[in-house]
């Protein structure tokens, strides 16, 4: 069976609303968001859809990101904590603000940091808190909240795979001090590529909107460029296809969590694999749909599995990450401003202890890409196509169980 793919319109809702605003957009020639509408409608939307005061645009998840970082406006050698389990999208900008990144353990069942693993990372130098809502499953908010007023340090949510689950009744993004999200192509929302950023305070507002357009003081008595900042503006022809699509991203989230609910249904029960749910106080939206394998149990890793539902044209990702971010060269041998290494090593950290980055302080993580499969999954999912992958994992794990036991490899 041929499953709906979301890099293509077999697997992504799109269609007729999108192409009438494009439509408005091209007639009216104009396609900036500055001269234009479609990104003001957008942001206007999206804030009260979430609930928050302010949204703004911008051109990837990783610019909103950056946006971000650069809001809470970090010294250079200043610490900012996130999760190792995460696309690199959400790490450079930390370097790119002249920040180190630290990195806290995971929990190897949901794959997101916890305040128990963010409390040992912090320092006097910490300047934000980055939580990742991994796969759509929101992170224990209420104690990372918590530990960061004690602390009196923002924290940033990256939604990005994580539009509009929610976290004892309220958004994610909307929890912390800001919130962001990614337009890319399998998002829950897309234009191909593009980011929103949410706040609820005025003064971050206004850095992040400076921010996104060179710091140019628009509507100010005596505008200038009040600091080192770049132009991450979102074009109106993205604008458009993002205000469709928010137009119908809820019934999208729904269709998800429908259609998952329906696979953990049919795999309850199925020896040797943890189930991605819902809880009492979390919403799951299901970007992906993350099983959990005992790979001891099989004796095989997650790898084969994947190579086997392969087979079935089913394209797990196993490990999801191939490492934890710490491990990538870029952070391992502090390959950043030509070969200063800062800044790691620059003036700004004189006295300050060297960071390292050492594999045993992340017994959960290593555990979690060990044995974490990743399903892809989108709004087009259908009953039959769950049935089908349900009866193929089942099948798969059962045999890889046999050989186990008949000591078969």
């Amino acid at each position: 069976m041929k499953l709906p793919n979301d890099s293509n319109s077999t697997g992504r809702d799109l269609g007729k609303e999108e192409i009438a605003l494009l439509k408005e957009v091209i007639e009216s020639g104009t396609l900036n968001a500055t001269k234009g509408t479609m990104v003001k409608k957008l942001v206007k939307e999206f804030a009260e859809e979430c609930g928050v005061r302010f949204a703004h645009a911008t051109t990837s998840g990783t610019s909103s990101l950056h946006t971000a970082i650069a809001a809470v406006n970090p010294d250079p050698g200043d610490e900012i904590i996130s999760t190792p389990i995460t696309d690199m999208g959400g790490i450079t900008p930390i370097l790119y603000q002249n920040a180190i990144p630290i990195f806290a353990d995971t929990d190897p069942v949901t794959l997101n940091i916890t305040a128990d693993t963010i409390r040992p990372k912090i320092t006097k130098r910490t300047k934000a808190i980055i939580v990742v809502h991994l796969f759509g499953k929101p992170a224990e908010m209420d104690p990372i909240m918590d530990l960061a007023r004690e602390h009196k340090i923002p924290v940033i949510e990256d939604c990005c795979q994580a539009y509009f689950a929610t976290y004892k009744g309220k958004n994610v993004g909307t929890i912390g001090d800001i919130g962001c999200f990614s337009l890319q192509q399998g998002k829950h929302m897309t234009t191909g590529e593009g980011g929103i950023i949410i706040t609820k305070d005025a003064a971050l507002e206004r850095r992040i909107r400076l921010f996104i357009d060179k710091a140019w003081g628009y509507g100010d008595p005596n505008p200038d460029h009040y600091f080192l900042a770049l132009n991450y503006r979102m074009t109106d022809l993205q604008g458009a296809v993002a205000l469709a699509q928010l137009r119908k991203v809820r019934g999208v989230v729904k269709r998800r969590q429908d259609t998952a609910k329906l696979l953990t249904e049919r795999l309850r029960g199925t020896p040797g694999i943890t189930l991605p749910e819902s809880t009492k106080d979390s919403e799951h939206v299901f970007w992906k749909y993350a099983l959990i394998v005992d790979t001891d149990l099989f004796g095989v890793g997650v790898t084969e599995i994947s190579k086997v539902l392969k087979e079935k044209d089913i394209f797990s990702v196993p490990r999801y990450i191939q490492k934890p971010a710490f491990m990538c060269k870029v952070l391992k041998d502090k390959v950043t401003y030509g070969k200063s290494h800062c800044p790691y090593d620059c003036s700004s950290r004189k006295g300050e202890k060297e960071v390292v980055y050492d594999t045993a302080e992340y017994p959960g993580t290593m555990k979690a890409l060990e044995q974490v499969l990743v399903l892809p999954w989108n709004e087009f999912y259908t009953t039959e196509h769950v049935d089908y992958i349900a009866k193929n994992i089942k099948e798969v794990t059962e045999s890889f169980l046999n050989k186990k036991k008949q000591g078969v490899r």
